[in-house]
């Protein structure tokens, strides 16, 4: 029997913080914050798990990528106004506010744009601060191939993100 108070109060924290950082705004994170626990109870119904902590992050990062790809599609479609609620500083001036808007919009499309692989090791790491050796355990796979996907995904968020950028790779909307 599965104490899930005690692993909801445990890992809840870890959750919200790796949904909102990806995320940017409330409604989303609270959403992939319910999909995590959700998909892990389903899961912990099927197999035995043995690291609560890790299938909780790796959860939370699929569904929050999940949820970028889905933001990025949807921009294709329509024009979305900046989310100003997402900026950390908690008193910037309005130019401030209106680049770092940009910036982590466009940070999002770029982690949408990613393979699943090399965005999931990217948050992991660059968000999650987890190491390499963490990484390629819940991953299943071996430290060099998280230290080649880590390259290459920053390679390729450094080519989406750079300001000579072609506008048919990563548009983004004002």
């Amino acid at each position: 029997m599965t104490d899930w108070p005690a692993i909801v109060g445990r890992h809840k924290s870890a959750v919200w913080q790796t949904a909102y950082r990806l995320l940017g705004n409330r409604a989303d994170a609270s959403d992939c914050f319910q999909e995590t626990f959700l998909s892990a109870l389903d899961l912990s119904g099927r197999q035995r798990v043995r690291n609560w902590s890790a299938l909780l992050m790796r959860v939370c990062t699929c569904r929050a990528m999940d949820e970028l790809r889905r933001r990025h599609r949807r921009a294709d479609r329509r024009d979305d106004v900046a989310d100003f609620s997402a900026v950390a500083s908690p008193n910037p001036g309005p130019g401030e506010r209106v680049l770092a808007a940009e910036l982590s919009e466009r940070l999002r499309l770029a982690l949408a744009a990613l393979p699943g692989r090399q965005a999931e090791v990217f948050c992991m790491r660059c968000l999650n601060d987890l190491s390499y050796r963490q990484i390629a355990s819940q991953l299943g796979i071996k430290t060099s191939a998280v230290g080649v996907l880590l390259h290459r995904a920053r390679w390729r968020l450094r080519e989406l993100l750079s300001p000579t950028v072609a506008t048919e790779d990563v548009e983004v909307k004002p």
